[in-house]
């Protein structure tokens, strides 16, 4: 975020007494606040934080208000070092933020900043595109997806990230990651979500500077929850695919995947739509079709589904014959679909062509490890998976240019 750099510091008031050093006694315990942006600071961004560094003590209390004596909701960070206002401030006005410091004695002190915010910006706003929706529930590999047109460069990314929340009850922490090409941010905590854990998500972006030619476009929250565990297996060896729940097999279905002109990919992914009915239109490929599929489940941005394919249920459990997705009868499809939800993890092994990160909810598809390399901002190093659950393994419990074809992309 761009702020003023200079901070307004305040100290405490003590009476000029010296000891036998020539030393104020307590002076060292006063404490003294750092506010940005600096007093009478202008132009700064309608994303602007509160910053708050404190000697001596704590914050125990913030007050921000606008021209007009409204106060601006907000609160502080987990590591106190911004207050963060609820929505976006207002372009071209002017805010007065009042800080209470108190010391370790219980001294306090109140410092004062007040700023103007600038004009709207002309500069092109980045498209972004949260994959979270409000009051839904997911499956427990769900994780919070942010996509970028255009991507956002490397330079960038911790500046973004760091408007970016996620809170969750009960307590799962966990990190951002981005995708190299910058198209894509996800969040997910070490282990599969806890079912029944509430998730509330904040993209904060409206009006965060990115870059030199770029701003943030809006500020977007949702809040859903968790369901019950059910992951996907399915093995090219076999052709068939084990449904899971709570780590139990409870069905196993045949399937048919990619031939080899046109393979399925082998990687961990998560189902990221649900359509009753839905078209598949490949007009401009190599292999152009139109078809209307029924109970289909998108794995890939790339247009990998998993559908109801009755032409080729004699072919289920015995040759691959799809065009890139996995086919299943029409009577397994429709039971499908009752048991899965969006984020539901699904595993595929042994196919020709492994899952390119990116194309689609990719989280799960790395080791946690590899996950943290990815984050721009420092992962708590304590942050780790829980020693007696894998959660690479589908059946274990745990206690953006464009950034996505639209649902009708192509499958097969």
């Amino acid at each position: 975020m761009t702020i003023a750099a200079t901070p307004l510091i305040l100290g405490g008031c003590t009476a000029d007494r010296k000891d036998a050093t020539g030393s104020a006694p307590g002076r060292a315990q006063d404490p003294a606040v750092a506010l940005t942006p600096a007093d009478r600071a202008k132009d700064i961004p309608v994303s602007a934080e509160v910053g708050t560094s404190v000697s001596h003590g704590k914050v125990t209390g913030v007050k921000l208000t606008d021209d007009k004596g409204k106060q601006v909701a907000g609160e502080p960070r987990e590591d106190g070092s911004s207050w963060v206002p609820s929505t976006p401030l207002e372009n071209g006005r002017t805010y007065t933020a009042e800080v209470t410091a108190t010391g370790k004695k219980g001294r306090t002190i109140v410092g004062r900043t007040t700023f103007t915010t600038s004009p709207k910006s002309t500069r092109q706003a980045i498209t972004s595109t949260l994959y979270f929706a409000g009051n839904q529930t997911y499956g427990t590999a769900m994780p919070v997806t942010v996509a970028f047109d255009p991507p956002i460069p490397k330079e960038a990314r911790a500046v973004v990230q760091r408007r970016l929340f996620v809170k969750t009850d009960p307590p799962q922490p966990g990190t951002w990651s981005w995708v190299a090409d910058g198209k894509q941010v996800e969040y997910r905590a070490p282990d599969f979500w806890k079912p029944g854990t509430k998730i509330s998500v904040r993209s904060g972006l409206a009006g965060l500077p990115i870059g030199k030619e770029f701003i943030g476009d809006e500020d977007r929250r949702s809040t859903s929850k968790i369901g019950r565990q059910v992951a996907l297996e399915i093995d090219n060896a076999t052709k068939q695919m084990s449904v899971l729940q709570d780590g139990k097999l409870v069905r196993k279905i045949p399937v048919s995947m990619g031939k080899p002109s046109t393979p399925t990919s082998s990687g961990k992914m998560v189902i990221m739509e649900k359509h009753d009915i839905t078209t598949f239109d490949t007009r401009g490929s190599a292999d152009p079709y139109v078809v209307d599929v029924e109970d289909a489940q998108r794995l890939t941005w790339g247009g990998e589904f998993i559908h109801a394919a009755p032409w080729s249920e004699g072919d289920q459990g015995n040759i691959n014959v799809s065009h890139g997705c996995t086919n299943v009868s029409v009577a397994a499809a429709e039971w499908l679909m009752g048991i899965t939800k969006v984020g539901d993890l699904v595993t595929i092994k042994g196919t020709e062509v492994q899952l390119d990160q990116g194309n689609g909810f990719t989280a799960w598809n790395v080791s946690w490890d590899e996950f943290a390399k990815g984050s721009a901002l420092p992962v708590p190093p304590g942050l780790k998976p829980a020693p007696t659950l894998s959660p690479g393994h589908p059946g274990a419990v745990a206690g953006g240019s464009s950034p996505a074809p639209g649902p009708s992309a192509s499958g097969g």
